[in-house]
């Protein structure tokens, strides 16, 4: 059996890992190649182009990219008329799976299943319609994503949130703090500053300004969560000599789990923290085209994911011009002294927790991949 995956960012590739765990342990003898990370090639998965070739965001960033996005579409299509995989794994990165979707579902007894949709209840609705000729199965992770599709006639199946699998931190916080040199009598502030360069050019010096202010005035310590995507040393290059913040490559999920508070950039680590229930703000900024056509396609009035899936908004939202030192620094103090807060919103995160359905989507979603083979 062959399977082609397709992973556009980090998050696809962490999310992916679990899928290409679970089939090569069901199926020992499947090939399965793609377009992923590091994590999914360390579980057994061929890997034809690397996540770090793709991962732009924006739209003014994306047309900047769009010749070798196009480049490594088209041989994507050659290698699959080439190689005919059984079946083909779309991890969210919408408008190039969407678009390799409609390519090659022409070709007859491929079976085409999406794993982690793509945000349509946020903009783009019209894109529902298109899919239902290009994916045979939707597996959602939200639970209000179930009806969407089945309004439009889409087999869909809710398979429940992966984070919930990839969240397991068994480290204690005092074995944590131990580890890094931390000191036990302060609290930790942790930055989460994205996995695209982009994101990191734009709100890492904010959140450096930032450090320093609570270093300096509140007395605390910070650290910084890297993304697998990134290296280490880019974002070292924004740091001065006399800076005291430690950079933490492959430990994010301790860091979210142990800090005291943290300042996230929006995407998939906001909802990564909040499953931790750690207290927290979700931050953005993009150059201002980007950001204008983002405000005038979304239909929705949240961008955090953890506000998102809660229906409300339980964690304040920083947003281009108020992504200021200012603002970050004052809601910091407040997630860090401010008990009744901090409580409410630790309330609400678990609420949100909840609502994501039990572990085992890798588990659901290869059982569903060696279920068209039978």
């Amino acid at each position: 059996m062959r399977v082609l995956i397709v992973a556009g960012e980090a998050s696809g590739d962490l999310h992916g890992s679990g899928v290409v765990r679970e089939l090569k342990k069901r199926l020992p003898s499947v090939e399965v190649f793609g377009i992923g990370g590091d994590a999914m090639q360390r579980e057994g998965m061929e890997l034809l182009f690397h996540v770090k070739e793709l991962s732009v965001m924006g739209f003014v960033e994306v047309l900047k990219h769009l010749p070798k996005i196009f480049s490594v579409e088209r041989t994507l299509e050659n290698i699959f008329y080439e190689r005919k995989p059984n079946v083909v794994l779309l991890i969210d990165y919408p408008g190039f799976n969407l678009r390799f979707a409609q390519k090659i579902k022409k070709t007859n007894g491929t079976r085409v299943i999406y794993y982690i949709s793509p945000q349509i209840w946020a903009w783009k609705k019209g894109r529902i319609k298109k899919m239902k000729s290009a994916i045979d199965t939707m597996c959602v992770v939200f639970p209000f994503e179930k009806d969407l599709y089945r309004e439009e006639g889409i087999n869909v199946e809710f398979v429940g949130h992966p984070l919930l699998e990839e969240l397991n931190v068994s480290s204690s916080r005092t074995n944590f703090f131990q580890q890094h040199q931390l000191d036990a009598t302060k609290k930790l502030v942790a930055f989460f500053p994205g996995s695209r360069k982009q994101e990191i050019e734009k709100i890492f010096p904010v959140m450096m300004k930032t450090a320093r202010e609570l270093r300096n005035k509140l007395n605390v310590q910070v650290a910084v969560g890297v993304a697998p995507t990134l290296d280490a040393d880019f974002l070292q290059s924004y740091l001065s000599p006399k800076d005291e913040i430690l950079l933490l490559s492959n430990r994010t999920h301790e860091l979210m789990k142990h800090t005291d508070a943290a300042i996230v950039t929006s995407g998939t680590a906001t909802l990564e923290t909040a499953l931790f229930e750690t207290p927290m703000m979700v931050v953005y900024k993009t150059s201002f085209p980007t950001y204008l056509l983002g405000k005038m396609v979304l239909r929705i009035s949240s961008i955090g994911l953890v506000n998102i899936v809660a229906g409300k908004n339980i964690v304040r939202e920083y947003l281009q011009e108020n992504a200021t030192v200012k603002n970050f620094y004052g809601e910091t103090k407040r997630l860090l002294f401010d008990e009744p807060y901090r409580m409410e919103m630790k309330r609400n995160l678990s609420n949100v927790r909840h609502s994501l359905g039990t572990a085992g989507a890798s588990k659901r979603v290869a059982e569903l991949i060696l279920q068209t083979q039978m």
